[in-house]
């Protein structure tokens, strides 16, 4: 997807007749000639794309004045409870309870209607256009997958929001304007019936050509996805407001069949596989992000290496979770907590928690600290000695004197005190899923070309996993989270529950914004979003070059601690929104 269309815009300008400032101030492009000329309607779809730049991990209005992807594209794995802000942003208020009715977190209601009143009218007015039948009924479904999207997107935020399906006229009544908020049931109801709707018409099979546009498979990702958030929160949420939010519980199941039948139909289309080109599983895992349309990939936003101002598509991620340095002598943006290293198992399928009073006891190896850890652990962290450009990372804070003494600044007998790979308020672990290794992140920053992917199997593997079990379908779960650890290169489960498809899904999907989501439909966020969470400082000692390792307690500071209230399951509607609109109701526990 390209940024700004200016040429769609000036052809529109000229198009248009004298008498323009006489129209309808409608906000769209409307003039007759878009829709009977081929190249503006596909422009105006692209644009429509581009507009939902939120498919790149949420990213916020913030970030689109300089291109998609500043400090924003990191917020879901630092509200998501997987990384602490080391340095860029200003998220922390909300990671602390901030979130409040003016709301400032994951904002998709503006820019969601504004878009969506332009796929109304694309959906209104295309059957009009000379376009060739079949030529309509697709541009018809992929209008309608976008507008799904746009409020799956809200109601995951806000619980229900008002269903508009046709294009507003600016003059009709103020009751037909100013709408009531529909049930959450009824706009995941809308969102899945829509995928259901428009499968014959969408691309029927996984085609290079389709890359980076939805097809059959996407719609079914979608529903999948729709429908087991939709399980969850008939399952575990409470009902409020008569319906706005929360799902009566008796529908938890006819939700959850609904996504285990779309993870299905995927699984067994042929379509796909699980990535696995490589016989090394750490590479295999890193690559299958940085290997473009591989076997896994359902549906991706697609980025080159050219910054969005000048024309391009790339994004920011390299640049900012990159180890030190990056082209503004910083890097490493996202401190990994050492909890959700140890989340990650040994490969013969015991706990990854670590022995902490021993391993501060004696000196280590890196070897020896992480040996026969998960696969994934080394693809999705790094860390002191990971491998990195022709090196190994440095991550020392500290050295231990040959007399034995600690000596934190300068340098000794030509080392340096401090590891030269690590943010100065580094934790011990960075980001390193997603990152290409090849890229040079001392240029511009929105030149990363790892496309961002949106729907994978890995995912739909792990969805279908939690609706079967839900469903006492244990065996059918049970085999679909050990295709994935198979994958992984990790012992396979003997027998399944809920917890362990839960850990599965943490450990496969970490930083691909999942997790902020998963704990708030599971309704246990205000646990594991209220923890206070801890890193890990190697100190080199001179004489063995080993580590002492010191645990690093209360990494988020011990003064306005993680916290994460029961309101904040959705997000507000915000004082402005129900000023301008007296028939929205504000969501349960915002004043």
């Amino acid at each position: 997807m390209k940024k700004i269309i200016y040429i769609t815009c000036l052809i529109f300008l000229f198009s248009c007749s004298e008498d323009i400032l006489d129209k309808k101030p409608l906000g769209i492009i409307s003039d007759a000639s878009v829709w009977n000329d081929p190249a503006l309607i596909n422009a105006y779809m692209t644009q429509l794309w581009a507009d939902t730049y939120i498919l790149v991990n949420e990213v916020n209005n913030n970030a689109i004045t300089n291109g998609v992807g500043w400090f924003q594209i990191t917020y879901p794995i630092k509200i998501g409870g997987e990384t602490r802000l080391n340095w860029g942003g200003n998220v922390n208020s909300y990671r602390r309870g901030g979130l409040s009715i003016n709301g400032g977190l994951f904002e998709w209601w503006e820019n969601a209607y504004r878009i969506n009143r332009r796929l109304n009218e694309f959906i209104e007015r295309i059957p009009e256009s000379p376009l060739d039948e079949a030529t309509i009924q697709a541009n018809l479904a992929e209008a309608r997958f976008l507008r799904a999207f746009q409020y799956f997107s809200m109601v995951k935020r806000y619980g229900g929001v008002p269903l508009i399906t046709e294009a507003q006229d600016i003059a009709a009544p103020e009751e037909e304007l100013f709408l009531p908020r529909n049930t959450e049931e009824e706009i995941y109801n809308f969102v899945i019936s829509e995928m259901d709707a428009i499968l014959d018409d969408l691309p029927q099979e996984k085609a290079p050509v389709r890359y980076g546009k939805p097809t059959k498979f996407t719609a079914l990702a979608l529903k999948c996805r729709a429908a087991l958030y939709a399980g969850s929160i008939a399952q575990y949420g409470t009902v409020q407001l008569d319906g706005v939010v929360g799902i009566d519980a008796g529908k938890a199941n006819s939700f959850y069949q609904q996504s285990y039948d779309a993870a299905n139909q995927i699984m067994t289309s042929g379509e796909f596989a699980l990535y696995n080109e490589d016989d090394d599983k750490v590479m295999n895992f890193r690559n299958l992000f940085i290997d473009k349309n591989n076997s896994e990939v359902i549906f991706a936003v697609i980025h080159d290496e050219v910054n969005s101002q000048q024309g391009g598509n790339g994004w920011g991620w390299d640049f900012i979770e990159t180890p030190l340095p990056n082209g503004v002598a910083a890097g490493n943006a996202d401190g990994v907590y050492l909890e959700i290293v140890e989340s990650f198992e040994y490969i013969d399928g015991t706990s990854g928690e670590l022995d902490r009073d021993a391993i501060t006891e004696g000196l280590w190896t890196t070897e020896e600290l992480w040996k026969d850890k998960d696969p994934r652990f080394f693809a999705s962290v790094y860390t002191q000695d990971t491998p990195w450009k022709g090196t190994t990372l440095d991550f020392h804070n500290g050295i231990l004197r040959a007399d034995g003494t600690l000596q934190t600044t300068g340098s000794y007998e030509g080392i340096l005190a401090m590891g030269t790979h690590q943010f100065s308020t580094g934790i011990g672990f960075g980001v390193l899923k997603m990152l290409d290794e090849a890229h040079d992140n001392t240029i511009g920053w929105g030149t990363s070309s790892t496309d961002f992917l949106v729907f994978r199997l890995g995912e739909i593997l792990l969805n279908y996993a939690e609706a079967a079990y839900e469903l006492n379908r244990t065996d059918d779960a049970l085999d679909a989270v050990n295709q994935i650890r198979e994958r992984a290169g990790i012992a396979a489960l003997s027998s399944i529950d809920r917890e362990k498809i839960r850990h599965e899904r943490k450990v496969e999907l970490l930083f691909e914004n999942h997790r902020y989501w998963d704990l708030r439909r599971w309704r246990t966020a205000e646990v594991e979003l209220s923890k206070n969470g801890s890193g890990l400082r190697y100190i080199l000692d001179y004489n063995t070059g080993k580590f002492k390792l010191e645990i690093m307690e209360q990494v988020d500071g011990t003064v306005n601690q993680p916290l994460f209230l029961a309101r904040h399951y959705y997000l507000p509607i915000t004082l402005n929104r129900t000023a301008n609109n007296p028939n929205l109701v504000e969501n349960p526990g915002y004043e």
